[in-house]
């Protein structure tokens, strides 16, 4: 009996591609003369879906597939799944939440520090020999008496808090809903949470319920000594409205590990001094990537053997600013 056909839109981890080629028939889209070909003799199928962090599943691709029953995302963010459309062809979407939160909250905090403290703005400093002529300007930021306001207090959220407790932040949150089993001060809208802290961290899925959550009002109540910190998705921040400001003074400075239009950063965003850019490196460790892949065949494993997903998403909507 041959493996059942699984369809790979674009390329995945090596050792995720591994594991899955072990169980199930792979069909690599990417590698496709004729992509539509490719999908039109794959129709009648497919009953699974391997969708790497820039895959992009769309309801074409779901209806022309209607023996598709799960598709399973390597990432915990799975704005490139249209996950409606899926619900409405009945086609369950999985993701791989928990394994990653140590490491993108890690990174999270490595950015905060970078951003605050100007690190890879020192260490150019010192490449380019100007420290044999002037020490460092003094960092016109601290950590010291910043409030912390996480939007999106979820699995990562939380262990991101857990870091910034350590440092001696205050912490505040804007989500869904306030939660019973957290301290932490509750904004109900994003120009609340923004006007009771002075530095934002971005981590909530992206997607068009989440576009432009940030935008240039949240920036304005954020305030001149105000910090942005988006380890989430590139879309919930309006990126015009972020390098007007940065330009202008609006808010003091920005480290940002996402962008709207990956890999593409804006030569805006390049130009300025006071933003630190990371190339979405979140979660990019080989520890971490491999949990997240073996958490991919897991998912797929389980549905094919009948014990159903282990990590389905579900969709509640996001607060935005209330009029």
């Amino acid at each position: 009996m041959s493996a059942p056909d699984l369809l790979m839109p674009k390329p995945m981890f090596a050792q995720t591609v591994e594991a899955l080629e072990q169980v199930f028939t792979v069909h690599k889209l990417w590698l496709a003369e004729d992509t539509k070909a490719m999908l039109a003799d794959l129709a009648d199928h497919v009953r699974f879906i391997a969708a790497g962090g820039h895959s992009h599943v769309d309801e074409a691709m779901i209806a022309g597939l209607p023996k598709l029953e799960i598709i399973a995302n390597f990432g915990v963010g799975y704005d490139s799944v249209d996950a409606a459309a899926a619900a409405r062809h009945g086609v369950i979407v999985t993701n791989t939440p928990e394994v990653l939160n140590e490491d993108v909250a890690d990174l999270a905090m490595a950015l905060l520090l970078a951003t605050i403290r100007e690190v890879p703005q020192a260490d150019s400093f010192v490449r380019q020999g100007r420290w044999l002529a002037q020490d460092y300007p003094l960092t016109r930021a601290t950590l010291r008496g910043r409030t912390l306001g996480i939007v999106g207090l979820g699995r990562i959220g939380k262990a991101i808090a857990r870091r910034a407790e350590a440092f001696g932040l205050t912490i505040a949150y804007c989500g869904r809903r306030r939660q019973a089993d957290v301290s932490y001060a509750y904004h109900a809208d994003m120009r609340a949470l923004a006007e009771a802290v002075d530095t934002l961290m971005i981590i909530v899925p992206g997607g068009a319920e989440t576009r432009h959550l940030v935008d240039a009002e949240v920036l304005k109540a954020l305030g001149p000594e105000g910090v942005l910190i988006n380890v989430a998705r590139g879309s919930v921040v309006d990126e015009d409205a972020l390098v007007a400001a940065l330009r202008e003074g609006t808010i003091l400075a920005a480290g940002l590990d996402v962008f709207a239009d990956e890999p593409r950063v804006p030569p805006a965003l390049l130009a300025l001094d006071n933003v630190v850019l990371l190339p979405h490196v979140g979660s990019a460790t080989v520890h971490t990537r491999r949990a997240m892949g073996q958490l991919v065949v897991d998912n797929l494993v389980s549905w094919r053997d009948g014990r159903g997903p282990l990590t389905p998403v579900a969709e509640t909507p996001w607060p935005r600013i209330k009029a």
